[in-house]
Order: C-alpha cells, then sequence, then structure tokens
C-alpha cells in the first residue's frame, strides 16, 4: 500500500513540474496570453507586524459556481481550480499606512509580505492592505490591484480558536480517499453543508463567555490551496466566521501522505508563537491524526490550551481505544480533550467552562436542528 502510494505522489509530482515547465517555455515565446490576477490569502498579525500571502495566476474567466450547477459544470470547476496556471516571478507591491514594500512570487507563484505597521493599528480587527502587480505587465490593460485582509486580534479577546476543517467543520471523508476525492469534484461551495450546528458553534466561541470577546478563528487544513476560494465562499455562505485559512501546496501531495502532521502542527506552532498571552481552543476530528497532534502541541504548550474539541465520526474499536489513551495523557497535563458526537454536545462543555455564553445553548441547538431538516443536508447525507 505505501509503496503505490509513494510511486503515484512521485508520479503526480514529476508531471506537474513537467506541466508547469511546458507552459513556463510556452509564456516565454507567446508572453501571457489571459488576463492576470492577484489572489491574496487572508492573513494574521498583531500591532507589530502583518503576515499575509497569495498567487498570481492567470484569468481564464473561472465562472463561480452555483447551487444549480449540475455534476459536468462542478468537475469543470475543479478541473480549473487544479490546473491553474501560476505565474513564477511576479513583481508585487503593497501599500500600508503609505508605506510600500515589494515581494516576487516563486516558482508556484506564490508570494508572502511581513508589514511592520509605522503607526498605532484602528480598532478594526481587519486590516487591509493594497496590492499591485508591478510585473508582468499587459499591454492595453488596466492595472492588476487587489485589497489583502489581515486579521489582528481584538484587545477584548479571551482566547484564540484553532480549528481543521475536513471531517471538522465540512464532511469530507478523510479516512477513505475515493469518496473523499469524489466529493470534492462532484460538489461545490453551495451544495457542500457544514456538520450541523458548527456555525452557531463557532459564533458562540468566537462571541466568548461575555457574548462580545471577538475571539479569533484560525483554519488549519491539509486542503490544496486550489481549493481555498472555495473554501472562503464556503464560509460566508454558511456564515461561519472568517479567519485565515493556512492550506497545501497541491505539489505537497497531501491526498497520499500517511503524516499530515508536520504542516498542521507547524502552522499551529506559529499561531500559538505569534500571541505568546492568548489561550486557544482546539477543535479537529477523529477521522485522522487531529487528536495526536493536539495531544502534542499540548505537551509543549501545557498552560496555553484551554480545551480540545475532536469530533467523532468513526466507531471504530481501536480508533476509540486509542483516542481514550489520548484523553487520560491530555488529561494529566491539566487540559480536557472531549470526544463530541455533534456540535450541541460541544457546546454544553463549552458553556460549562466559561468559554461560551449559557444564552448561546439554544442558538447552536436550534441551528443544529434546522441544519439537520434541511432537503440538500438530507440528500448529502442518504
Amino acid at each position: 500500500m505505501k509503496d503505490w502510494k509513494s510511486r503515484l505522489s512521485t508520479a503526480i509530482d514529476r508531471a506537474d513540474k513537467l506541466s508547469d515547465n511546458v507552459r513556463s517555455r510556452l509564456r516565454k515565446i507567446t508572453g501571457f496570453n489571459s488576463p492576470l490576477m492577484i489572489i491574496p490569502y487572508v492573513g494574521y498579525g498583531t500591532p507589530d507586524k502583518l503576515l499575509f500571502g497569495g498567487r498570481v495566476l492567470e484569468d481564464e474567466g473561472f465562472i463561480p459556481a452555483a447551487s444549480a450547477d449540475r455534476t459536468w459544470r462542478n468537475l469543470i470547476n475543479m478541473y480549473e481550480r487544479f490546473e491553474s496556471d501560476e505565474v513564477p516571478g511576479a513583481r508585487i507591491r503593497a501599500r500600508f499606512q503609505g508605506i510600500q514594500s515589494e515581494a516576487t512570487t516563486d516558482e508556484e507563484g506564490y508570494f508572502s509580505f511581513a508589514i511592520q505597521p509605522i503607526r498605532r493599528l484602528d480598532a478594526n480587527r481587519w486590516q487591509e492592505v493594497e496590492l499591485e502587480l508591478l510585473a508582468p505587465s499587459l499591454a492595453e490593460t488596466p492595472p492588476v490591484r487587489a485589497i489583502a485582509k489581515v486579521m489582528v486580534p481584538s484587545a477584548a479577546a479571551k482566547f484564540g480558536i484553532i480549528s481543521d476543517i475536513d471531517d471538522t467543520v465540512i464532511s469530507s471523508n478523510v479516512g477513505n480517499k475515493l469518496k473523499m476525492i469524489l466529493t470534492v469534484i462532484l460538489s461545490n461551495e453551495h451544495t457542500r453543508k457544514p456538520f450541523e450546528g458548527v456555525a452557531g458553534l463557532y459564533c458562540a466561541l468566537q462571541k466568548g463567555a461575555s457574548g462580545g470577546d471577538d475571539n479569533p478563528i484560525f483554519y488549519v487544513s491539509n486542503s490544496p490551496w486550489n481549493l481555498y476560494t472555495l473554501l472562503l465562499e464556503f464560509l460566508k455562505l454558511q456564515k461561519i466566521p472568517l479567519g485565515p485559512l493556512l492550506l497545501r501546496d497541491f505539489g505537497d501531495h497531501s491526498l497520499f501522505t500517511k503524516d499530515p502532521e508536520s504542516h498542521k502542527k507547524s502552522n499551529i506552532k506559529i499561531i500559538l508563537d505569534s500571541f505568546p498571552n492568548l489561550p486557544f481552543v482546539l477543535i479537529g476530528d477523529s477521522g485522522e491524526r487531529d487528536p495526536e497532534i493536539y495531544r502534542d502541541v499540548v505537551k509543549e504548550y501545557p498552560t496555553r490550551i484551554r480545551a480540545i474539541y475532536i469530533r467523532s465520526i468513526t466507531q471504530h474499536p481501536s480508533r476509540l481505544a486509542a483516542i481514550d489513551k489520548l484523553i487520560e495523557e491530555v488529561r494529566n497535563t491539566g487540559t480536557q480533550l472531549v470526544l463530541a458526537p455533534d456540535s450541541e454536545f460541544a457546546a454544553v462543555h463549552a458553556a460549562a467552562e466559561g468559554l461560551i455564553s449559557t444564552a448561546q445553548l439554544g442558538t447552536v441547538r436550534s441551528e443544529k436542528n434546522k441544519d439537520q431538516t434541511t432537503p440538500t443536508q438530507r440528500a448529502l447525507t442518504r
């Protein structure tokens, strides 16, 4: 099993690089045939530093998904997401508070910025950075610009939330690779639905016990950056609190790796180190390695984790036994790992721990019931 996955991963990597090289040579000969676009990724920061990135791609007229799209349209849209034509060596200029900074995209079209504000940031949790493409430039086309949104946690925040996405917020069948692939390619941000009550739970955690804490939320996932716009639109459509999405490059071939820990663990540690005075709540699922990853995080940051919520998505006896052991390990650090069957269960525990207001329990419960009775949800869970 491991050998064929390794060979397949190597083959995909070689095909991806070959495709990139061919397209790069064609561009040198023919130039860019399509307009270019900047896709900024939601970033995060502190009063001392704003961190964000994005990608420069050819704009091939991608058509946004609609709830009525048929399977063939979803297939075409997903193909276009993964067949994106990146622009290596592009120069990007960022403007913030009157200062300017430049970055150059790598061979996959990615860029990143770390900007130090020169004036005290305003009270707005969301800061905006102006972006402009300096090169390459196309004749007789308007300047390519975009706005990068950067989340700076409020001083009122009592804790932060770090959540997985796949099989935690939305059903993705990560444990079954074939089902996962079919789920991704045959649906879109309109037709896929979150687990029942997720929006209510996450909004309650964001508001905190006082109802006005404005706690920041971060999403760390092994999904590829190619799905960024889909996931971002999904969060907006489902009214799930927005936050930075820390995904992976498709070249990592995370679909076939047996060790997703390094990406998640390293990003979680970066977040914790960026906000040393803020405790966190971690949310994941029991299907893959989230409980083990979070156990390791708690051991390294024993005073920083308020609670761990693991959505129960498997009843396999060996997996349940392993999680029971992890619950014991985590309890010895003074933190609780809670195996939750649904969002309402997690919300009740969070209210008892003073993480959310008890007044929000009714909202989580009603949203869970509403989600369970929507026609789209019933169709997807048959």
